[in-house]
């Protein structure tokens, strides 16, 4: 048929939509909460796919109003290529806001659980993010922090209260000297452990630099 050209639909090429849904895919494939690394190569594949659609979807339109049929009555092969190329379009663009909205949700989750400075974020999620999704980050943590400030309140530590303002923990990896906890100046060095605020240790255990020690 006539249409199956205009589908694009041949050997050696994905049927429409199957790009968008390799997308979601891949989004899905990771741990549930865990981030898998930006796959723009293929982003950027399916918003080709879009343009193609759209520009499909134009020509058959206007090829149908050239020779005066009406495009809401006649069922033709130029009105049904029309039609799968708009859904496919729908398609795909649902795909690609999911993706990136379910990305930006777990950025969202970084800014609350782990830090709000991207350089206290572990370096292998700061390599799954894309350029903008860091950009994302920095603008959500300073609009978190700008919001803390006003209120005077610290919306990162645990909604449940902790039994014991102090923990005992383990530090993991070398912090070095001079950093300061409760205003004194502490060594923290490779598996040495520590008495600490709650509130003081939490930031580092997100990061995995200490775990708590509860035995």
């Amino acid at each position: 048929m006539k249409c199956l050209n205009e589908f694009r639909i041949s050997k050696g090429k994905e049927m429409h939509g199957r790009l968008g849904s390799r997308l979601v895919k891949g989004l899905a494939s990771g741990e549930k909460g865990q981030l898998t690394h930006f796959n723009d190569e293929l982003l950027n594949e399916v918003i080709k796919e879009c343009s193609e659609n759209f520009l499909a979807l134009q020509s058959l339109i206007r090829k149908m109003q050239e020779e005066g049929l009406d495009f809401q009555t006649t069922r033709n092969a130029d009105h049904y290529g029309a039609l799968i190329n708009h859904l496919s379009l729908i398609r795909n663009k649902r795909c690609l806001m999911a993706y990136v909205y379910n990305r930006a949700e777990m950025i969202q989750n970084l800014a609350w659980t782990v830090g709000l400075r991207l350089f206290e974020l572990p370096e292998e999620i700061q390599e799954k993010l894309s350029h903008l999704e860091k950009d994302y980050f920095k603008r959500h943590s300073a609009a978190l922090e700008s919001y803390m400030s006003k209120v005077d309140l610290n919306l990162n530590v645990d909604m449940v209260p902790p039994k014991d303002p102090y923990i005992k923990v383990r530090v993991l990896d070398d912090l070095g000297e001079g950093i300061v906890v409760s205003d004194k100046a502490a060594n923290f060095a490779r598996h040495s452990m520590h008495f600490l605020k709650r509130t003081d240790a939490e930031p580092y255990i997100s990061r995995g630099l200490m775990e708590e020690l509860t035995g």
